[in-house]
């Protein structure tokens, strides 16, 4: 089984973090009982010096192999700058499992909240064109810190969240399943992120938990999400 990890910033994170790309490969390790493999294109992290995903300065350092850093995400990037990518990622990765977070930066800086829905139509069926037996988990958008002062932002969050569930329920199919993952419970971001963004360690491993419990609760994959450090 191949997993691919695709997202923006909450994904590759930055110099230093462990990422919650981590936290997943902890907990696969531990409890999926059949052989994986993390593919993707890209293995660093956003150096925010160099404004560029140049550093492999990843927290656990040798902890986190080189084959387990595997991703296609970016700082800065939405569904529309992935749709283009993803089909070329999942051939030359044979992706089996696409995690996927994106959302928050398209409906922050580039289209609204139909536009988005749009492109995140695109990205599936491009994904399934490389693959058309490819499975995905899809994360909604966690508001973030913005959406407490900008209410209009906020209702672009929470309406695009509703067009990529009717998205998942439209195009869901047996033989290529899609499955939206729930919001991590009591995810907060005064305490799981470090800017009421990006997730701290504590966030890391709710988003991690998101993703798993998902898969186990809907295809029996792996084990509920546990703690592994």
């Amino acid at each position: 089984m191949r997993f691919l990890f695709v997202g923006d910033s909450m994904t590759i994170g930055r110099a230093g973090d462990f990422t919650w790309r981590y936290r997943m490969w902890q907990h696969l390790g531990a409890s999926f009982g059949a052989p994986f493999r993390i593919v993707g294109p890209r293995s660093g992290l956003y150096d925010s010096e160099a404004d560029a995903p140049v550093s492999y300065d990843y927290a656990a350092g040798p902890g986190f192999p080189a084959h387990a850093r595997r991703h296609l995400a970016g700082w800065g990037v939405g569904w529309q700058h992935m749709s283009p990518l993803i089909g070329e990622a999942v051939r030359a990765g044979r992706a089996d499992i696409l995690l996927i977070s994106l959302g928050l930066i398209d409906l922050g800086f580039y289209t609204d909240s139909t536009r988005t829905a749009h492109n995140a139509r695109a990205f599936i069926a491009e994904a399934r064109a490389a693959n058309p037996r490819v499975r995905a988990v899809l994360l909604p958008v966690i508001p973030n810190v913005r959406a407490e002062s900008d209410r209009a932002f906020a209702a672009e969050v929470d309406r695009f969240n509703e067009l990529l569930a009717k998205a998942v329920a439209d195009l869901d199919r047996p033989s290529s399943p899609l499955l939206l993952a729930s919001r991590p419970p009591g995810y907060d971001i005064h305490r799981h992120t470090y800017d009421g963004t990006h997730p701290s360690p504590s966030g890391e491993h709710r988003l991690a938990a998101a993703f798993a419990d998902a898969m186990h609760q809907a295809w029996n994959l792996g084990a509920p999400y546990e703690k592994h450090d």
